[in-house]
């Protein structure tokens, strides 16, 4: 067995989301989403994935075991283990136990300034774009480039013009948003078809998709955000407040997304109890998936904001998935949480 193993996490936005850079800008937008800084193409932080997994899967196992304790006390995973941080007088923080599945799996501080904690059996990487909704005359389409594909392992060539990539093109002109592209027939699209359709994505998105070259895919997907306006509200007159207009932007609903989680091997460190193999803390994970579901992920949560759907969890490297009994049934049983 290795020090680690890679699971690829494919999911869909089934609202717009919103993960913002912590401030506003002066510009088109005043609240904007997190970039990489070389391509400019919008992501979900490996931070903001790890903090939301976190508080999901110490919800699930606060469902799961109601009467948890620590040292003859009563101490639930969520909020205690969700993330409070070191436990100190006032206050319960995170228990550090070896059989605490989210204090091994997430990791814990621990000691004086938080000194002698643990970083966790799993790590998360950028949740990048790998299909990107797009309106067109034709109805929406589902864009990505070769560099997109590189992220499931697939190598697409061939796509270099500027021109829209299809399984069969007629010779006519498509628009992706404002840009008007010639179209092209792709020769590795029945591939293209092939891997998405493994990776469970939806089949009226697969028979959607088109491709264009990495730098188009750039201009496609920051010229076809979603932006909202939004105006605070005076509370005494119940009218908008004057000079408050703010906007806002966001992946579209229907982004598909993927992004890697990193499962250490816990033979490795000395804490992990029970938990001995990486596939055991990849499933510690996946309890968070319904709650991504319902909850979401990202700000503007009470506007209509932030879920996002999981449609694939394997390792790196695995076949096709018939179904995905464990999710389904820890998205029977997991309820709601209390608010």
């Amino acid at each position: 067995m290795g020090s680690f193993q890679q699971f690829i996490q494919i999911g869909m936005a089934l609202d717009p989301i919103h993960v913002g850079t912590g401030g506003a800008r002066i510009g088109r937008v005043d609240l904007t989403i997190a970039r990489e800084p070389a391509t400019r193409l919008p992501k979900i932080p490996g931070s903001s994935l790890a903090g939301v997994y976190r508080a999901y899967v110490a919800m699930a196992e606060t469902e799961a075991d109601h009467s948890r304790q620590v040292d003859g006390k009563p101490w639930p995973y969520y909020p205690h283990c969700a993330g409070l941080g070191q436990a100190r007088d006032s206050y319960l923080g995170h228990c550090s136990r070896p059989d605490c599945p989210v204090c091994t799996v997430f990791g814990f501080a621990g000691g004086k300034d938080q000194a002698g904690g643990f970083a966790g059996l799993a790590a998360f990487s950028d949740a990048q774009v790998l299909l990107f909704p797009v309106p067109t005359r034709q109805g929406p389409y589902w864009v990505t480039c070769p560099m997109a594909l590189q992220q499931v392992c697939l190598m697409v060539t061939g796509v270099e013009k500027n021109a829209v990539y299809l399984e069969s093109a007629s010779g006519n002109k498509l628009n992706l948003g404002w840009l008007f592209l010639e179209t092209r027939q792709c020769n590795q699209f029945s591939e293209v078809k092939q891997k998405l359709r493994g990776l469970n994505v939806p089949d009226y998105i697969v028979d959607r998709t088109a491709l264009v070259p990495d730098h188009l895919f750039i201009h496609v997907v920051n010229s076809n955000l979603e932006v909202r306006t939004s105006v605070s509200i005076n509370p005494e007159t119940g009218a908008a407040e004057e000079m408050a207009l703010f906007s806002y932007e966001a992946l579209p609903r229907g982004t598909v997304l993927v992004w890697e989680i990193i499962a250490k091997n816990p033979k490795h460190f000395r804490v992990g109890g029970k938990m001995d193999d990486p596939e055991k803390v990849h499933r510690v994970t996946e309890k968070a998936h319904p709650y991504l579901e319902h909850l979401g992920i990202g700000g503007m949560g009470t506007r209509g904001m932030g879920r996002l759907k999981v449609l694939y969890a394997q390792a790196a490297g695995a076949g096709q998935p018939s179904a995905q009994p464990e999710q389904e049934a820890s998205h029977e049983s997991a309820s709601q949480p209390d608010h």
